[in-house]
């Protein structure tokens, strides 16, 4: 059985540029639209840290409809989500542009109680915005996909209460930056981890429901709507040595193609389900939850979001969340062995 969950993260661009207005707001009221007439919810992985920065230093007059806009998200349904740039912390902002601190760029290189200090933090502004002092977030997703090394975050976050990580990506791979998600490939579409966010464990704590990606020859990357997206923002404005480290990600003979519902045309998505439709045609018993992405800095496209609802819709397969998504991972590890304890999962 598939079942789609998509994905999106709420933020303007990583190194800081962009109104909240243009990037954020604007573009979740549209999507919102869209999926409220196909009965349909998103999750909403919210930066709040970069939201707390931009509202302690009054950086953006939008921050008071976004605050409101994330309210009414939860009040209707939408699923919240943890999403931290820990970069932000210690951002400035001087002279119109902010100066972010590049030396916490990746949430779990930092020393336990930084990391304690930064999940505490983000989960109270986030009650703060909800005006809810026990919300405690369900899902959580890193920074640029960081999740490594993986303890002692995952165990802080676990310690919280939030279920689910979704910073994987199969086969990702990030020389700059020591990320390598390549024996994710062996995993099914779910699986519970502890100390290696990529390594199956059935003991773990944390449930890891990973974007849904093909490895693809690299010409297949190189479509014009993914390539003027990346050309926005930060992609045009990388520094050379940056670029370099691109490059080196690219070289191989097959990459991750992330479900990417931004970036993606309607044909790339509608061939990515139809391939798995025929996966699941020979073996229905198998849950397998679909995590989709986007980015709403790189929302423009809304034609295409409808038109694969309507796609979905018609193929009968059902748009759900992480909560509930979790439930049936557990029903499916029940199913397949009564030996299993619940918490573990190992039958994805």
């Amino acid at each position: 059985m598939i079942e789609f969950i998509f994905t999106v993260d709420y933020e303007i661009y990583g190194n800081g540029e962009g109104s909240l207005q243009e990037l954020v707001y604007e573009p979740v009221e549209r999507l919102r639209t869209i999926f409220k007439r196909w009965g349909a919810r998103f999750v909403t992985f919210v930066e709040v840290v970069e939201l707390e920065r931009i509202e302690a230093q009054g950086a953006d007059p939008a921050i008071t409809s976004v605050k409101h806009q994330v309210r009414n998200l939860h009040k209707e349904g939408f699923e919240l989500g943890l999403h931290l740039h820990p970069q932000w912390y210690n951002a400035q902002y001087q002279n119109r542009k902010w100066q972010l601190d590049y030396r916490e760029y990746n949430l779990c290189a930092l020393p336990q109680e930084r990391i304690v200090q930064i999940v505490d933090r983000s989960i109270a502004y986030f009650r703060n915005v909800l005006g809810e002092t026990d919300f405690t977030p369900f899902s959580f997703r890193a920074g640029n996909w960081l999740f490594q090394p993986t303890e002692p975050a995952a165990s802080l976050l676990a310690d919280r209460g939030i279920k689910v990580d979704s910073s994987v990506f199969k086969g990702g791979l990030q020389h700059q930056h020591g990320l390598d998600y390549r024996r994710s490939l062996k995993n099914d579409y779910y699986w519970a981890f502890s100390d290696r966010v990529d390594i199956h464990d059935p003991s773990g704590r944390l449930l890891e429901l990973p974007t849904y990606t093909q490895m693809v020859p690299m010409w297949r990357m190189l479509t014009t709507k993914r390539i003027g997206l990346q050309r926005k923002g930060l992609a045009a404005s990388r520094t050379r040595k940056e670029r370099l480290y691109r490059l080196l990600d690219f070289l191989r003979l097959r990459h991750p193609l992330k479900l990417d519902f931004c970036r993606m045309t309607l044909n790339e998505l509608t061939n990515m389900v139809d391939a798995l439709i025929r996966e699941d045609r020979q073996d229905p018993t198998v849950y397998r939850p679909i995590v989709a992405i986007g980015h709403t800095k790189d929302l423009v496209d809304y034609e295409t979001v409808d038109s694969f609802l309507s796609y979905l819709n018609k193929r009968g397969i059902l748009v759900t969340t992480f909560e509930k998504a979790y439930d049936k991972c557990i029903s499916a590890a029940r199913a397949c062995s009564t030996s299993i304890a619940l918490d573990h999962l190992s039958c994805a």
